[in-house]
């Protein structure tokens, strides 16, 4: 990734806590920068952003049987040793099969073999908030973090060409491979998390994954206001491991009416949670700057 191009990704421990609200908010508050839609499990920036696609291309990551119909002798060995029931002697169901390979080896007639398909699409967008990059899975296809890497690719290409000093990358949930690929190698993680026990857990989590990439993290709590021990509890977290807290922001229902318009919330309406965003944009400003 480049050096000059500053890069900040908004991740949370698990879904739901509002990533994509504050990545749409900070789009809209920004003045120039690229978007990069890395949650490609369930990508939905592109709602609230409403991209025009302007180029595109298959990802090629998952591999699949093939088998060859003119030296299978249908013996039956495939079937037996795939664990996934995805392959018979005549018919290999796609979507079951995991690429592992253990019924090519299996087969005494080499009749099978593995073969890279497509899993997806890549997209490079405009929108009103600048360009974005972001992907599509292919229904029931894995997701990848060389998917994720290649969408944060495409938009640092897109800020190079036209000279963006940010980068703004909505990560995946989590803290599997595609978590891991959205936060390497960033300047700042911010991690939304809200004031529940499966928040807090996975909040910590994230947190771990990227001190283990010495990636600088700060911390804001959405939802603040549901569950006061809670959110003390996330302030002291915070404070052992020398985390900041950016913000600490209310229960909102203009939040899900933004949604519901298509529309980020700083647009939407001015309430205390826009307000909050607001505040804390301008401190990230600041964090990102030097």
């Amino acid at each position: 990734m480049s050096k000059a191009l500053k890069q900040l990704t908004v991740v949370s421990g698990k879904g739901g806590t509002g990533k994509t609200t504050v990545v749409a908010s900070f789009a809209a508050l920004a003045e120039s920068k690229v978007l990069a839609d890395c949650d490609v499990d369930a990508a939905n920036l592109h709602l609230v952003i409403e991209p025009t696609v302007v180029e595109s291309g298959d990802f090629y990551g998952a591999k699949i049987a093939v088998r060859d119909l003119e030296l299978c002798q249908q013996c039956g060995e495939c079937e037996r040793r795939c664990r996934f029931d995805a392959i018979t002697a005549t018919d290999i169901d796609e979507l079951a099969c995991e690429g592992c390979g253990m019924c090519v080896i299996a087969c005494p007639h080499q009749a099978l073999r593995l073969e890279t398909v497509s899993c997806g699409k890549w997209y490079l967008s405009e929108t009103n908030y600048g360009p974005m990059a972001h992907a599509k899975l292919a229904p029931a296809a894995e997701s990848s973090g060389r998917l994720v890497t290649m969408v944060r690719q495409k938009a640092e290409d897109a800020a190079i060409e036209r000279d963006i000093p940010l980068a703004i990358i909505d990560g995946a949930p989590g803290i599997g491979c595609t978590a891991a690929a959205a936060i390497t190698e960033t300047d700042l993680a911010l991690i939304v998390t809200e004031p529940t026990l499966s928040g807090i857990h996975d909040m910590e989590r994230v947190a771990q994954l990227c001190m283990q990439f010495n990636v600088p993290v700060t911390v804001m709590i959405n939802k603040a206001d549901l569950n006061a021990a809670n959110t003390q509890r996330i302030r002291a977290y915070c404070a052992d491991k020398g985390l900041g807290l950016l913000g600490e922001l209310p229960y909102d229902e203009s939040v899900t009416e933004a949604m519901a318009r298509q529309m980020p919330l700083v647009e939407y309406r001015d309430g205390p949670v826009a307000q909050g965003i607001r505040a804390a944009w301008e401190e990230l400003s600041e964090i990102l700057s030097n």
